[in-house]
């Protein structure tokens, strides 16, 4: 006979409750070290769905003042930085080989991939990142004792704020001002044709490369930058999970 205080008893199993999975990179702290706010927009979003905390580094020189202050999990660093090779900072974090600590390397340049993994990353992540599930996996595949994937991540890419690439033209538009020696119009020429492959604007891609090559092309590419920035602001929207304004934690 059951003790009177007992629950009872149920009737036949218990009904299996199906909830979301954890999400896998909870407690992880990413710093990215990117100069593009529509690129670092696309990692916020990233790791907003994932439950990651996100920290962005603008240059080399805030990527030092970020890691002489903080400890991340992961360092996502994209090669082409206004004050540097983003691989001579990946080098140096190889050879520190910090303990549980993941770098890799980003770029929209498919031969950066190369460039980063002779510097030492441990992996690359190619431009535009959309995936969230290929995002996940290059993150999880070089951390130690990483849960497993959950199985119903959202397959459909993500789309950034367009106002973090109104912000990213308007800047490239101030360095094409500005742009009087071939260093500065090289490093704005790869800045917007990595802008350009992130945004899938092919004209303003092939125009950025020709401006990589000869400064004879900087009046064509200021130019479309101008039209781009035009043509732009009406069609900005507020982006997912945020504020029209917001910006990647930093």
């Amino acid at each position: 006979m059951p003790h009177p205080l007992a629950p009872p008893l149920p009737d036949g199993p218990a009904p299996l409750r199906l909830g979301r999975p954890v999400q896998p990179l909870r407690g992880l702290t990413i710093l990215a070290v990117e100069d593009s706010r529509f690129a670092c927009e696309a990692l916020r979003l990233l790791c907003l769905r994932s439950d990651a905390r996100l920290r962005r580094a603008e240059s080399l020189e805030q990527a030092d003042r970020h890691l002489s202050v903080y400890s991340p999990d992961v360092v996502i660093v994209d090669l082409g930085l206004p004050d540097g090779n983003g691989a001579d900072l990946i080098r140096r974090l190889a050879r520190q080989r910090c303990p549980g600590l993941a770098v890799l390397g980003t770029s929209g340049d498919p031969a950066g991939q190369t460039a980063a993994l002779a510097a030492g990353a441990a992996g690359f992540l190619p431009k535009p990142i959309e995936s969230l599930a290929g995002f996940q996996a290059t993150v999880l595949g070089h951390l130690r004792a990483t849960p497993p994937l959950p199985q119903d991540i959202d397959a459909l890419p993500l789309k950034p704020d367009r106002v973090a690439l109104h912000d990213d033209l308007l800047r490239a538009a101030d360095l094409l001002r500005a742009a009087n020696d071939g260093r500065s119009r090289r490093y704005v020429a790869a800045f917007l044709g990595s802008l350009a492959r992130s945004a899938r604007d092919r004209d303003l891609e092939r125009a950025a490369g020709h401006a990589a090559d000869t400064a004879l092309a900087l009046p064509q590419l200021a130019a479309l930058v101008a039209a781009r920035l035009a043509a732009a602001p009406p069609a900005f929207g507020p982006p997912e999970g945020g504020s029209p304004r917001s910006r990647p934690a930093g």
